[in-house]
């Protein structure tokens, strides 16, 4: 699939892998106003946007059942598969809420502090 035939919404999750791939990279010893900042985009881009686009995803995904003509491989029947995984996208937006909520309180805690 050629990147113009891939679809926007894979490139974007593609883009999110290496950036977050990015700071793994680069995050070896950092002062808190470096790890605020960071703290700060994470957690703008987890806690209630990660659990919208899950819970959005999760609609579309269960949507497509009658959009589609949608079928599993061993002949077994999709619905089910896809209620699985929009049960399982809908309990990880509860826990991005809960990621966004402690990286909010990880802020928080070195909010003051500095470095020479």
């Amino acid at each position: 699939m050629s990147e113009e035939e891939t679809p926007v919404i894979v490139r974007e999750a593609d883009a999110i892998y290496e950036s977050v791939r990015a700071i793994c990279h680069h995050s070896g010893t950092q002062p808190a106003p470096t790890v605020y900042r960071v703290l700060g985009n994470l957690k703008g881009a987890t806690g209630a946007m990660l659990a919208q686009a899950l819970n959005q995803l999760a609609d579309g995904l269960e949507r497509s059942l009658t959009e589609y003509d949608v079928y599993e491989d061993d002949g077994s029947d999709p619905a089910e598969s896809v209620e699985a995984a929009a049960v399982h996208m809908r309990l990880a937006a509860h826990l991005a809420v809960e990621l966004g909520e402690h990286l909010s309180d990880a802020q928080d805690a070195i909010a003051g502090q500095g470095h020479r």
